[in-house]
């Protein structure tokens, strides 16, 4: 049985097969939290419904010991998963050494060291599981919107975005690299199928220690013949709202672990993306232009001042559950719980302090940005708490995009792309646009990026023969999953995480 059925078998009795998560005892009681891979459960082993014989074996039991378990399954909303199983029976397969992660708190070295064991824990668990669920509603989208899968090559002998983020590999006595993206070759296969998406690995060798910044990470890439840019920004939107509402309905469980809350997401999905110009953008960053009656500058004063009141107010009610915690009369489950509540507002203070020491720098940035500047991570995070919600930023100056990107046929110093910002500080997540199909353009692009022609010239035939508008974006999943998931870190989005300086486990 799995423990994520529980629910179905109410007042019968189960065998579940799984690992000791966590012990501890009381009296005559061991309280063991049971996990699967499915779920957590708490199982209650009763000496006085069980026998010594099977209590003992619960006694020898270690922190990641596998077991199985066989008892009856009650509702009880106040245990972890909502379901608990009172023990008639245990058996044990294997009693662990020593656990190295423990229920106290480990540095991020540590923790990225025993990243083999860190993924079971009950947070990383449910980082997994959303991010399971997010690729499973990535798939289904597209492939009901008529696209197919296929497949670019990892080796590549040629760059997309530039040189100087490439890792660079023997290939036969021959030099190639490790694709930084699926997208040109997609733009082959999409004049062959018309709707296609690639699905895979990409790697860029940036040395970057960031949060948001993986050497591997993995990137969703449609292409689309015969669409435009704006038919390309209506399918994003579709795409990243069906996205989300999966999510919602579907990974409810794993998000209230992660303490995620979801409110704005509720709110995405009915909403319209805010379509802004990149002109538009420096205007509203520099507050030259109000969005919902304010300016940038007013925004951010006001937030400074929001930002401290809820600090003050946070401060003074952790100050208040610690003395209860002093209370020597507080009966251990009272106390269990006001702890766990304690443990989340300090950690909701710190990310508050966080943002209130940013918000200065934040002002400083937006004001001084300069037409023809990339958004920078503050420029980003000040251009979406105006919105708040994810937002479409078109039609950039050339030098900020790649040499494929199709120039605007009424100012070809711009080129027709596009990036979508996701609110909360999480930055890009989506950047995508038009093509190019003008031959000799491209090929004047190529030799402006002192990129090797003879690398392209599979490239441009797809110019040659046959061109039609095209378009397509990319989706950075681990960028994604962070947002969804509301963490500091692109390093948890990732089984093993693969990125400047960490090449192992």
């Amino acid at each position: 049985m799995d423990i994520k059925l529980l629910y179905q078998t109410v007042g019968e009795e189960v065998t579940v097969k799984g690992w000791l998560a966590n012990k501890r005892v009381s009296k005559n009681l061991y309280f063991l939290i049971v996990r699967d891979g499915t779920g957590f459960a708490q199982c209650v082993v009763n000496y006085d419904e069980v026998g010594e014989e099977v209590f003992e074996r619960a006694k020898e039991l270690t922190q990641e010991s596998s077991l199985i378990i066989t008892g009856n399954v009650i509702k009880d909303e106040n245990q972890i998963g909502g379901y608990e199983i009172r023990a008639t029976n245990l058996e044990i397969i294997h009693v662990a050494e020593e656990y190295p992660i423990t229920n106290k708190p480990h540095g991020v070295d540590f923790l990225m060291d025993n990243r083999h064991l860190w993924l079971r824990s009950f947070r990383q668990w449910a980082i997994m599981r959303v991010r399971n669920r997010i690729i499973y509603a990535i798939h289904t989208f597209l492939q009901e919107e008529g696209f197919i899968q296929m497949d670019a090559p990892i080796f590549t002998g040629n760059a997309v975005e530039g040189t100087t983020t490439l890792f660079q590999t023997d290939f036969f006595d021959n030099p190639a690299y490790l694709t930084q993206s699926g997208q040109l070759y997609g733009e082959a296969m999409a004049m062959a199928q018309k709707k296609i998406y690639t699905f895979g690995p990409t790697f860029r060798a940036e040395k970057s220690k960031t949060r948001r910044h993986l050497a591997e990470f993995w990137m969703i890439e449609p292409e689309m013949a015969f669409f435009n840019n704006d038919d390309n920004m209506d399918l994003i939107e579709r795409f990243l709202k069906y996205i989300i509402k999966d999510v919602l309905e579907n990974s409810e469980y794993e998000l209230s672990v992660l303490e995620r809350d979801t409110s704005l997401f509720k709110e995405i999905v009915e909403k319209e993306f805010p379509r802004v110009s990149y002109t538009r953008a420096g205007r509203i960053l520099n507050g030259e232009e109000k969005v919902n009656g304010r300016t940038t500058i007013e925004m951010l004063n006001e937030e400074m001042n929001s930002v401290r009141s809820d600090i003050e107010s946070l401060e003074k009610e952790i100050e208040e559950n610690e003395k209860k915690l002093n209370d020597s009369g507080l009966k251990k489950g009272k106390r269990n719980f006001l702890q766990s509540k304690v443990d989340s507002q300090k950690n909701k203070l710190r990310n508050l302090k966080k943002y209130e020491e940013n918000l200065p720098s934040w002002l400083e940035s937006a004001k001084n940005f300069q037409y023809g500047d990339d958004f920078g991570g503050s420029d980003e995070t000040v251009l979406t708490r105006m919105f708040m919600t994810p937002i479409m930023i078109y039609n950039w100056p050339q030098d900020t995009k790649a040499f494929y990107m199709k120039k605007d046929e009424d100012n070809p110093e711009l080129a027709k792309g596009v990036d979508v910002l996701a609110p909360e500080g999480f930055g890009e997540i989506v950047g995508g646009g038009e093509r190019e199909t003008d031959l000799n353009w491209l090929i004047e692009k190529i030799n402006e990026h002192n990129l090797p022609m003879e690398a392209f010239k599979w490239y441009l035939d797809i110019r040659r023969y046959g061109a039609v508008p095209h378009s397509g974006f990319g989706l950075g999943l681990e960028r994604f999953v962070a947002w969804i998931c509301n963490l500091e870190h692109v390093r948890e989005t990732i089984p093993f995480p693969r990125m400047y300086g960490r090449l192992t486990p």
